[in-house]
């Protein structure tokens, strides 16, 4: 692939909104099974954007990161979208995770 460095961060950015998109509309998909499957979840990709921001001196804090990311509070995403693991999905993660 032949791309220039500009021309390639903006087809990155443009499929990074793109999945935020998709994640925002899976509200079904809990991130514990996001976890479980892949080894990331929507906090993974809100702690990657703040670590970014950070690298590049640019103030986000934990919770603005979030907000873009769920694209709305985190808080209010818990409440609306998140449902309790069940005893299944809490073994799987503890097994997959462990070090």
């Amino acid at each position: 692939m032949n791309i220039d460095d500009t021309t390639r961060t903006e087809l990155e950015a443009a499929a990074f909104r793109r999945l935020l998109d998709h994640l925002r509309a899976r509200t079904d998909v809990q991130n514990i099974d996001m976890m479980n499957l892949a080894g990331f979840c929507r906090n993974c990709l809100s702690n990657w954007f703040e670590d970014a921001a950070k690298a590049k001196g640019v103030a986000v804090t934990r919770d603005e990161a979030r907000s873009m990311v769920y694209g709305m509070p985190y808080e209010e995403w818990k409440a609306k979208h998140q449902s309790g693991a069940s005893d299944e999905q809490k073994a799987k993660f503890a097994q997959s995770h462990k070090h």
